[in-house]
């Protein structure tokens, strides 16, 4: 126990949470710095800032285990809990074995960031982005294979590196009394670690149904297109004909899986890149939904700090996120911009994280996220959702909402992207608690998470897979270390909202069209 501290509860909570305020912005700042900039003093700056909070952290729910009879009962206790909870990825309090571990993250990051394929040819190397690009608009079953190999072919460095990240987070996870890192992690949801995997598990098996009919669904219409010798009768669907570098989300094959004589409704990119849209403008459509609900437009600083498009001076890291960097009023979200439907959508999440961050500034520090990650996405999915036809008359991009008789590409297109995802959405953790746990050794790696694509998504890779891969590394999520789980619970969340919602207005067309 630090002797220049107070020992009593309360006291000690108040200066326990300004240190952590101040770790936390400085771990943000640098790590904004790093994401925006990618090269090797930024990777070191903001690897130390890591270090350090992970040490402060960990020192600090040793100081609370101590002090556990005056942080009990009320608000102290249930800080106390969330201190614990805190870190995604502990590390050992062993100070040069933390410094480890913030070094292999910042690595695999940069890693999986930087990571190139350049397909037959092409003029030179492509990142994840314009990879993405050609994965959705091909129809050539061998270049979707070469795409989809080169990509994740990038993620084989990344494997040591993670089984060394492992061995460290699950030291750090059991300073804090946890059985390992994926305990930590399901130790996050208000109920014993085991109940929750239970529980998660329970949730998609009445799912399951639903998604296992569109997989049946949009396999045939692939068989019908590329032939029985490409796609089976039956069993999974190669992994590289579903439109997305990780068969995540299937919207990209609209065109191809529609019933005949479907009308298509509107094409949301066309209108936006016939109107010149710019990204900016992009954004301002989404901070005017929220101005529209009552909320202040963001601070003038978000728009001269937020990363809007890709630079062309330098590496950065892509994955579109909402920061808070100040935990008060620096809001900014980091994106490489396309003037697409899919990006109009995603900007709407971002801004949800946003304003809903700013909605919690005058919160002490251990309350200022939401009951859990999971609602914290499901808000920026609700938002998004609401991304419907009379939405977009209302902003002037259509001159009329389609009627009745297109609500079925409406609905098929929202299947594709939203009940697609389920069970990538699951699966992701559900290996990484395995791997956690030691069920799933490191020589295992690659052949688990096969055998879990196909149980749950039912889909196989388009070549020979060995462990000479890390295919897991090739998914942005894997090697920076962030629980995939909220994004599945964000989905089953937004769905019940929206059930919920259908049923207290009963037939309300919006409403309506705004769900599965």
């Amino acid at each position: 126990m630090n002797p220049t501290r107070p020992t009593d509860g309360a006291s000690w909570m108040r200066h326990a949470e300004s240190e952590l305020l101040e770790l936390a912005s400085e771990r943000e700042r640098t790590a904004w710095v790093h994401a925006t900039h990618i090269n090797p003093d930024t990777q070191a700056i903001s690897a130390r800032a890591e270090a350090r909070k992970i040490e402060g952290v960990t020192r600090l729910a040793a100081e609370a285990r101590q002090l556990a009879p005056a942080l009990s009962g009320g608000d102290l206790a249930r800080k106390s809990i969330l201190l614990r909870l805190t870190l995604s990825t502990p590390g050992p309090s062993e100070p040069a074995a933390g410094r480890e571990l913030t070094a292999i993250l910042r690595e695999m990051e940069e890693i999986y960031s930087t990571g190139r394929y350049r397909p037959a040819g092409a003029p030179a190397p492509l990142d994840q982005q314009e990879l993405s690009h050609r994965m959705e608009s091909s129809r050539v079953p061998e270049e979707l294979a070469d795409l989809w190999s080169g990509w994740h072919a990038i993620a084989r460095p990344i494997r040591p590196k993670f089984t060394r990240y492992v061995e460290l987070a699950n030291r750090g996870a059991r300073e804090l009394g946890f059985a390992d890192t994926g305990a930590l992690w399901r130790s996050k949801y208000d109920m014993p670690p085991e109940e929750f995997a239970a529980d998660v598990e329970r949730v998609w098996q009445q799912v399951r149904p639903l998604y296992e009919a569109l997989h049946a669904y949009v396999r045939r219409k692939l068989r019908e297109h590329y032939g029985p010798a490409v796609v089976p009768v039956d069993g999974p669907i190669p992994a590289h004909l579903l439109g997305n570098l990780w068969a995540q989300s299937w919207e990209a094959l609209l065109p191809l899986v529609a019933p005949s004589g479907m009308e298509p409704g509107f094409d949301l990119t066309e209108i936006l890149r016939r109107r010149g849209t710019t990204p900016t403008e992009m954004v301002r459509y989404a901070e005017r939904f929220f101005t529209s609900l009552d909320f202040d437009p963001l601070p003038a600083t978000f728009w001269e700090r937020s990363m809007l498009v890709r630079p062309r001076d330098r590496e950065v890291v892509c994955h579109a996120s909402a920061w808070d960097l100040d935990y008060d009023a620096d809001l900014r979200i980091k994106m490489c911009i396309d003037i697409t439907a899919e990006d109009f959508s995603v900007i709407h999440h971002e801004l949800g994280h946003n304003f809903y961050q700013r909605a919690y500034r005058a919160q002490p520090f251990l309350f200022r996220e939401s009951a859990n990650d999971g609602f914290h996405e499901a808000i920026g999915d609700t938002v998004a959702l609401s991304v419907t036809p009379e939405y977009l008359v209302r902003i002037g991009l259509l001159d009329r909402a389609p009627g009745p008789s297109r609500d079925l590409g409406l609905l098929l297109r929202m299947a594709l992207e939203k009940v697609a995802f389920l069970p990538f959405g699951y699966l992701i953790d559900r290996w990484r608690w395995d791997v956690f746990s030691g069920a799933i050794p490191p020589t295992e790696y690659n052949a688990s998470w096969w055998e879990l694509r196909r149980r749950y998504q039912g889909i196989a890779p388009p070549v020979a897979r060995s462990e000479s891969e890390f295919d897991p590394g090739a998914k942005y999520h894997v090697p920076s270390s962030v629980p995939y789980m909220r994004y599945f619970l964000a989905h089953i969340l937004e769905f019940q909202f929206h059930r919920a919602l259908a049923r207290i207005a009963g037939d309300a067309g919006p409403l309506h069209r705004a769900s599965i």
